[in-house]
């Protein structure tokens, strides 16, 4: 499936991202270091970090193989596993390039890789309306987050990353969208246990509303697959209301995916801005805001897929 295919090459690289974090220094940024591609050497240097990652990555897999796990992606249990790793045991020094290749390299293919999650065909499933739901529920979200955000005086970039993973689909846009404001590490990992605590809420919270609200099975479909975070916690809890509820909240929840694109390149566009105001007059006049190209491989495979 592809969902897991998506997901197998996700997880180390998230698991990366939490490796990377430490409590007792400032936050490196992913291109500050590590060395260039290209050369056998570079290869060599990246390898212990790649076979961390994967390590990682498949203990993440085993993990979910356990009684009460399934409801949980990968990824999520990837990141958890990292965080634990880097806190208790340490990351090695000599991980750290792969580390770095990682983020600069390996991520930005698993994002593009997400377009296979999604055909032309399922959105047409969804209908005009489904869609017009999706998207205005994904845009009222996102721009009410931030605002919260901004009145509570929680710094401007975590807020967007918090607001990217609770309107399109957890911890895959966190990182996407950091791609892009370039937040501190710290911040990306309060931001998906953000999206995962709340997520995860909804999760066992949604199956027990609908004979309450009266919602039949394509109605809590979509309001499950409009709101819940991760693709793995919208199927544990839209198939808890019957087979079409579950497909239904499927394929309205990787329509949301299909909007990550768009958020992507609009919050590199609010990047730019906003470093041509705090810049110089000489550098604004030229900054020109970061185009995240892997974005177009998304749209594309997206196409593809159709």
């Amino acid at each position: 499936m592809e969902p897991q295919l998506v997901t197998t090459l996700a997880s180390p690289l998230i698991s990366n991202t939490k490796l990377t974090v430490s409590p007792h220094r400032p936050a490196v940024g992913p291109l500050q270091s590590g060395p260039r591609p290209g050369s056998g050497r570079a290869a060599l240097q990246n390898l212990p970090g790649l076979l961390l990652a994967s390590l990682v990555a498949v203990s993440a897999y085993g993990l979910r193989q356990l009684p009460g796990m399934a409801a949980f992606s990968p990824m999520i249990l990837a990141i958890l596993i990292g965080i634990a790793f880097h806190n208790l045991v340490g990351t090695p020094a000599i991980s750290r390039p792969g580390v770095t290749f990682s983020l600069r390299r390996l991520l930005r293919i698993a994002i593009i890789l997400l377009g296979l999650q999604l055909t032309i065909t399922q959105v047409i499933e969804v209908g005009g309306r489904g869609i017009g739901i999706i998207a205005a529920t994904l845009l009222a979200t996102f721009v009410f987050t931030v605002w919260v955000g901004k009145l509570l005086g929680v710094d401007r970039k975590l807020a967007q990353l918090i607001a990217a993973g609770t309107s399109i689909c957890g911890a895959s846009a966190v990182i996407a969208a950091n791609t892009v404001t370039n937040a501190h590490d710290e911040d990306v990992a309060y931001a998906v246990a953000c999206v995962t605590v709340f997520g995860s809420v909804a999760m066992f919270a949604y199956p027990l509303l609908p004979g309450l609200l009266h919602l039949d099975p394509h109605a809590f479909g979509l309001w499950t697959g409009a709101s819940i975070h991760e693709i793995a916690q919208v199927v544990a809890a839209a198939f808890q209301d019957g087979q079409k509820a579950g497909e239904f909240g499927t394929i309205a929840k990787l329509s949301r995916v299909m909007l990550l694109a768009p958020v992507v390149i609009a919050l590199g566009l609010i990047a730019a801005r906003s470093a041509g105001k705090n810049a110089p007059a000489a550098e604004a006049s030229s900054a020109r805001p970061p185009m995240p190209w892997f974005v177009l491989g998304f749209v594309a495979l997206v196409g593809i897929t159709a």
